[in-house]
């Protein structure tokens, strides 16, 4: 499909899934704790994400059994919730949510640590949104797309860690799925020019070792091939004529000063 340009009232609407998406990382992430199943993981996000009148983006989508992919440690993303894993101190645990409100979706990630985890486990966490961010400085009007893979990538390197290459982030609006692409990592040509109303996913998916993974048997998991850490930071973001309005950031990340809410359209 073309990439899609949004009118003032298709913004207003995927502010509202942002903000609400927003509550939602925020408040589930601060119920992780050791002990939890991921599934009771995903019940809790799937409560909080109906109790806002939304509808989860995830379920059943193409055939995914639950609310909120619930990867951990080595898996990227796509881990499925499940009564038989427990999250232990010491793992990391990366929430992958989207919700749907008035037909529109917001899909967003972040990745928690459990308990006390290592220094290394600690950067990559943090050093995976760093590459969010560093994107973030070409995500306006005028700019190409893969400027914004580039600087992910650019960020990646300065820290010697893998992007992953088989996966992407994606367009987003009426649709989970969007055109165009986003990659986060190096690319031969610009991509298309960003203009004001694009709606873009940016994902970077960083692995302490090699950009390397491979599939589990249930067809959905991905996991690092080397089994090292990997991390997950997305949001869904407005291209402006100035700086972009990242739509699920959330209310603590606004405080901590990493960005301030706003836009130029």
């Amino acid at each position: 499909m073309p990439v899609t340009i949004k009118s003032a009232r298709e913004i207003e609407l995927m502010r509202a899934a942002g903000k609400i998406l927003g509550k939602v990382h925020q408040d589930l992430g601060k119920k992780l704790e050791p002990g939890m199943t991921t599934f009771e993981i995903d019940r809790l996000g799937e409560e909080m994400i109906r109790s806002y009148g939304c509808i989860p983006s995830f379920k059943n989508y193409h055939g995914f059994p639950a609310s909120v992919c619930i990867s951990v440690n080595d898996e990227v993303v796509h881990g499925i919730p499940s009564k038989k894993r427990i999250i232990q101190e010491g793992d990391i645990v990366s929430l992958d949510i989207g919700v749907i409100y008035k037909g529109y979706h917001s899909d967003a990630a972040r990745t928690h640590g459990i308990g006390e985890i290592s220094k290394e486990a600690a950067n990559l966490i943090l050093r995976t949104r760093e590459c969010f961010f560093a994107g973030m400085r070409y995500a306006s009007a005028g700019c190409y797309l893969h400027q914004i893979s580039a600087s992910i990538h650019n960020c990646a390197d300065k820290y010697r860690y893998g992007v992953v290459r088989d996966l992407v982030g994606h367009g987003i609006g009426s649709h989970l799925h969007e055109d165009p692409e986003v990659p986060n990592f190096r690319k031969f040509h610009k991509g298309i020019r960003l203009r004001p109303g694009m709606t873009l996913a940016v994902e970077p998916m960083i692995n302490e070792g090699t950009g390397s993974v491979e599939w589990l048997d249930n067809d959905w998991t991905v996991v690092t091939r080397d089994h090292k850490l990997s991390a997950h930071y997305e949001n869904t973001i407005l291209i402006t004529k100035g700086r972009p309005e990242i739509l699920s950031v959330t209310e603590d990340e606004i405080a901590e000063g990493i960005w301030a809410p706003g836009g130029s359209e």
